[in-house]
Formats: structure tokens, sequence, C-alpha cells
């Protein structure tokens, strides 16, 4: 059974810091859906998130208007029990001049992030040096490897995507473009495949999950709906 267990998460600031976190606010969880919570970024307005309903769903609502932060839960899942996961977004709008892959324009409307335990004495000084920056400044210490799935204007589907920044964060665009936009998608994916994927090695335990939408550094705004996320 997953219990809650430290985490944190997010990409790095212009000024190269790390922050990985999750923010919001709430009214009544959906069943199984408990243990969320706000995670504000250093030096960031928060995004708004707030339990609704869209579409007779229960969701998310996620508000941000030149904003970044991240609703997150904390979660304790031994790799071997990594299986599949489901989850869904409603994006009213995409954010033209984003682009995940660029870090003055690295914004996105929807992404879902994973955050895994590991060795972190295996990784290069520099990235442990911007770890202890991280830590220092929120007051957590960043997962080993944080991965996310986002949606992106031109990046096409599949596409893995490294931070700029730092390397510990890997990006798997699942939509792309404005077709699909205002409606809801569903996705369901092979958590660990996907991690193997984007890291080249075997997940370590699960240690976070979360949401995040923003538009901080493209000074725009953006809507989003998020449904239950759901490991199988």
């Amino acid at each position: 059974m997953p219990r809650p267990a430290a985490l944190v998460f997010r990409t790095l600031s212009a000024a190269a810091v790390v922050a990985l976190v999750l923010g919001g606010c709430a009214s009544t969880p959906p069943a199984g859906q408990q243990g969320w919570h706000a995670v504000p970024l250093p030096g960031k307005t928060p995004t708004r998130y707030a339990w609704t309903q869209k579409d007779g769903r229960a969701a998310v609502a996620a508000v941000s208007e030149r904003s970044a932060s991240m609703w997150r839960r904390r979660v304790e899942l031994d790799p071997s029990l990594l299986g599949a996961v489901s989850f869904s977004w409603w994006v009213e709008d995409l954010i033209a001049e984003a682009s995940v892959a660029d870090a003055d324009r690295e914004d996105a409307p929807a992404r879902i992030l994973f955050g895994f335990g590991g060795d972190t004495a295996r990784l290069p000084p520099r990235t442990r040096m911007m770890f202890d920056l991280a830590q220092a400044l929120t007051g957590e210490a960043p997962p080993y490897a944080t991965l996310m799935y986002v949606w992106d204007p031109v990046a096409p589907v599949g596409t893995v995507i490294v931070n700029p920044r730092i390397d510990r964060i890997r990006k798997i665009v699942v939509d792309s473009g404005p077709a699909q936009l205002r409606r809801w998608r569903d996705h369901h994916r092979d958590l660990a495949a996907d991690f193997r994927l984007a890291f080249g090695e075997d997940p370590g335990p699960l240690v976070s999950i979360a949401v995040m939408t923003d538009s901080d550094n493209t000074r725009s705004q953006a809507r989003t709906w998020y449904g239950p996320v759901t490991l199988h």
C-alpha cells in the first residue's frame, strides 16, 4: 500500500535553481484522491489549483497567470510494483511561444510529473551541487529522477526531451499541437517502460506524483483541468 514519503518537483529557474514542487488550493477531493497539496516555487507567483467538476468529471482546475507551481501527492511505491498509470487533462489553449525544450520558454499548459528515488551519490558533481542548492531553497531534497508527461505546441508525440538545465528531469510528449484542445484527453501509459525509455535505466521507488500548469517564462496565461491520476 503506498505510504507518504519525502519528495519534490520541478525544473530549474533562469538562475539555474532547481525547484521541484507543486501548488494550489482545494475544496473536497474525490474518493481516492486525498493527500494532494500545494507546493510553491521559490520566487514564483503560484498557479491556482482547486477541486471541481469539468463536463461531469471530478477534476483539479489549474489557472496560471504568469505563474508556476505544482499540485502534488507524496507516495512510496516499490519499483517492483510499478505498472500502468492513467491520467487525463482538458486544455483550453496552448501557450504559443512556449517550448518544453527551450530553457527560456519552458512553459506548458499541462504536465504530469512522477518523482523517483535513487542513489544520488551516482550523479555527477555538478548535478549533486544543483540538488544541494534546491534543497537549501525549498527545504526538500529533489527526487533522484523526474519523469514528465507534457503537452507541447510543436514537438511530435513520442518525443523524449531532456530538461535543458538538468538532465535528471526528462519529458515525454503525449499531446502536440491544437487539434485536441477543449476536450478530455485520456492517457494510459506503462510508467516503468517510459522511465527506461527516457533515462536508459530501471526506475527506483516512486516517491511523488504531481500536476503542473505554468506560464511564467512566457509571461502568458493558461487554464487546464486534470482528471484523477491512477496507478494500476
